[in-house]
C-alpha cells in the first residue's frame, strides 16, 4: 500500500521517466526481432478505450468493443505463451471457446490452459483502467500472475491510466507513451503531416471558445472564397462522432470577395449558423457540443468536396526500436449524416492509390518515430478523383495513435493465415502465395438481431457453415458478439481470395441473419416484465 501512495504523490516527470525505462526493456527485448514472434511471454491484455466517454457513449454497446482484442487469443498458438485478458463484464464462456477453436493445431484444452480471464464487474462510464487501478487486490492478483522480465501488456490506446497501471505492475507498456498522444488529435495531426510534407486540408489551429472558433472557422473561408462546407472537429473525437458540417452555401450574400461585407458581419451571420450544424453523431446539439470545447479543444478544417471520393486509410507500426513498417491499407466505409461515421473497412485500399498510401504514411510514421512514438498507428485519409481524370487526389485528415476499426481485421487475417504483407504492390499472401481479401465491421446492426444469444449465433453458424474454413483460409470470422443481443449488433470479417469473394461471403451473412430472424421476432399483446439474469462469475482458464 505504500507503494500505491508513492506512485501517486510523484511528479507527472518523474512518472514518465520510470515508464520509458521500462518501455527500454521492449526495445532490448525486441532488437531486430518482431516482438509478437517471441514466444515463452506473458501478455496482459487490456483493452480499455481509455478516451472521451462522453463521445463513445454515442455508440451503440461500446463497452462490448472491448471484445474487439479478442483476436490476441490468437497468440497462444504458440505452445508457451500465456494471457491475461480483463474486461468490465465478463465474457460469455462460448465466446471464448469460439476464439480459442480458431487456433490452427493447438489442443484446446491446452490453449485454455495458458489463458485467465478477469473482470472488474464494473459496467460504469469509466475507462477500463481505471476500473482496474480502483481496485487494488486486482491489481495484485494480476501482478502476481506475471512473470517477472518474461511480460508485457497491450491496450487499445494509451493514457495516464494504462501508464499507471504499468507502473504498478513493473510491466512494460507495448503502446505509444501517454505525453506523446497529443500528436494523434485533430491539431496534432495538422502539425505532423505539415512536418511529414504531405498534402492535407486547409485548416486552423486548435481553439477553446465559441469566438475562437468563429474566427477560425471565417479565415479559412477567407483563404479559400470558394469554400462550401467547413467541418468543426472535436480535438479528440471517436470514429468521427466529434464531427459536425457547416453549410457556407446558404451564406453567399456574405461570402468572402464580396466587398459591402465586413469581416465582422461574417462572423455575425456563422455565428446564426451554428445551432444549424450538421453533427455526425446522433441527437447533438450546439448547446451540447459547445460545452466540450472548453474541455477539449476543437479546429475548423476545410471540407473535401467530390463527386467521386473515398475514405482510404493506411495502418502502420513502429517498432520499439524505432524502425517503421507499413502493416496494411484500406478502403473505408462510412454513414452517417454527411458520410463520417465508420462502419467498417474492405482490404485492400484501390490499385490506384495504395502504394501513395503507403509512401504518405511511412513518412508520417518516421516523424512519429523521431518524436519517441511506438507501436500501430494509422492515417486516414480522403481521395477524390477529379472529372475527367483517372489520376486520385489524396488529402490526410487525421492520425490515430492506438488500435482501431481495421486493426483487430488485419489481426484477424494474418494470425489464420500465418501470412505476409507485400508493400511492393500492397497485398496480403497466405503461405500458400495466395492473395487474401477482406471486407469488415463493426456495425452489422439490425432491430430483429436483437435477443440473439451468443450460443444462437453459434447455432447459426455452424447450421449454414458460416465460419472460417481453417483448410482454404476463407469464411467469415465474428466479433463483438456480446453486443448481439441487447444492441443487434455484431461485429464480421470475411476473407476470401478475392474481393468479390469477401463481399459475397459477407452478404451470405447478412441473408442468413435476416432470415433468422425477420421470421421468428415475437409479437406481444403487452410487455412482460423480465427477472435480469444472475450475474455470472469470473470465468477462468487453467491457474494461475
Amino acid at each position: 500500500m505504500d507503494n500505491w501512495v508513492a506512485i501517486e504523490e510523484q511528479p507527472i516527470a518523474d512518472l514518465d521517466s520510470r515508464f520509458r525505462e521500462l518501455q527500454a526493456q521492449l526495445r532490448r527485448e525486441a532488437a531486430g526481432v518482431d516482438l509478437s514472434d517471441l514466444d515463452d511471454r506473458d501478455i496482459l491484455v487490456i483493452p480499455s478505450f481509455s478516451l472521451d466517454q462522453h463521445q463513445l457513449e454515442k455508440v451503440p454497446g461500446y463497452l462490448h468493443y472491448e471484445e474487439r482484442l479478442l483476436f490476441s487469443l490468437i497468440r497462444l498458438r504458440s505452445p508457451f505463451t500465456r494471457l491475461i485478458y480483463v474486461t468490465s463484464q465478463p465474457l460469455c464462456p462460448s465466446i471464448v471457446d469460439y476464439y480459442l477453436q480458431l487456433l490452427p493445431g493447438i489442443p484446446f484444452s491446452h490453449a485454455r490452459d495458458r489463458l485467465m480471464l478477469l473482470s472488474t464487474y464494473d459496467l460504469s462510464l469509466k475507462p477500463l483502467s481505471q476500473k482496474i487501478l480502483e481496485r487494488p487486490r486486482l491489481v495484485e492478483r494480476i501482478r502476481k500472475a506475471l512473470r517477472t522480465g518474461k511480460s508485457y501488456m497491450v491496450c487499445f490506446n494509451s493514457s495516464p491510466f494504462e501508464r499507471e497501471l504499468s507502473l504498478r505492475l513493473g510491466v512494460p507498456l507495448l503502446a505509444c507513451p501517454p505525453d506523446l498522444l497529443y500528436w494523434g488529435t485533430k491539431s496534432g495531426s495538422r502539425e505532423i503531416f505539415a512536418s511529414a510534407e504531405i498534402p492535407h486540408p486547409d485548416g486552423s489551429r486548435l481553439m477553446w471558445t465559441e469566438t475562437e472558433l468563429l474566427q477560425a472557422a471565417a479565415e479559412v473561408w477567407e483563404r479559400q472564397p470558394d469554400l462550401q462546407r467547413l467541418v468543426i472537429k472535436l480535438n479528440e473525437g471517436f470514429s468521427g462522432e466529434g464531427n459536425a458540417l457547416l453549410d457556407l452555401r446558404p451564406l453567399a450574400s456574405v461570402a468572402p470577395g464580396r466587398s459591402a461585407v465586413s469581416h465582422s458581419e461574417r462572423l455575425a451571420a456563422l455565428r446564426d449558423r451554428l445551432p444549424k450544424l450538421s453533427f455526425q453523431a446522433k441527437n447533438e446539439t450546439w448547446a451540447n457540443f459547445s460545452r466540450r470545447l472548453p474541455e477539449l479543444g476543437a479546429i475548423a478544417e476545410a471540407f473535401i468536396e467530390g463527386e467521386v471520393k473515398r475514405s482510404p486509410s493506411c495502418q502502420g507500426y513502429i517498432a520499439p526500436d524505432g524502425h517503421v513498417e507499413i502493416l496494411s491499407t484500406h478502403d473505408q466505409i462510412l454513414g452517417g449524416p454527411d458520410g463520417q461515421i465508420y462502419l467498417g473497412c474492405r482490404f485492400p485500399a484501390d490499385v490506384a492509390y495504395r502504394l501513395a498510401l503507403q509512401e504518405y504514411s511511412l513518412r508520417v510514421g518516421e516523424v512519429l518515430a523521431a518524436k519517441g512514438a511506438i507501436e500501430r498507428y494509422s492515417v486516414d485519409f480522403i481521395a477524390v478523383q477529379p472529372p475527367g481524370q483517372t489520376a486520385w487526389r489524396l488529402e490526410a485528415i487525421e492520425i490515430n495513435l492506438r488500435k482501431g476499426g481495421t486493426t483487430h481485421p488485419f489481426m484477424a487475417l494474418k494470425l489464420l493465415t500465418n501470412g505476409y504483407y507485400d508493400t511492393a504492390n500492397g497485398l496480403f499472401y497466405s503461405q500458400q502465395c495466395q492473395e487474401k481479401y477482406y471486407i469488415a465491421s463493426d456495425n452489422l446492426q439490425q432491430p430483429h438481431y436483437r435477443g440473439l444469444l451468443p450460443s444462437d449465433l453459434m447455432d447459426i453458424i455452424t447450421r449454414h457453415r458460416l465460419h472460417f474454413d481453417s483448410s482454404t483460409r476463407t469464411g467469415t470470422v465474428f466479433h463483438l458478439i456480446g453486443a448481439l443481443s441487447e444492441f443487434g449488433k455484431l461485429g464480421l470479417t470475411s476473407i476470401g481470395n478475392s474481393l468479390e469473394e469477401a463481399e459475397a461471403l459477407f452478404a451470405q451473412v447478412e441473408q442468413v441473419l435476416d432470415a433468422e430472424t425477420v421470421a421468428h421476432i415475437p409479437h406481444y399483446h403487452f410487455n412482460a416484465g423480465r427477472s435480469p439474469s444472475p450475474p455470472l462469475p469470473i470465468t477462468w482458464f487453467g491457474g494461475e
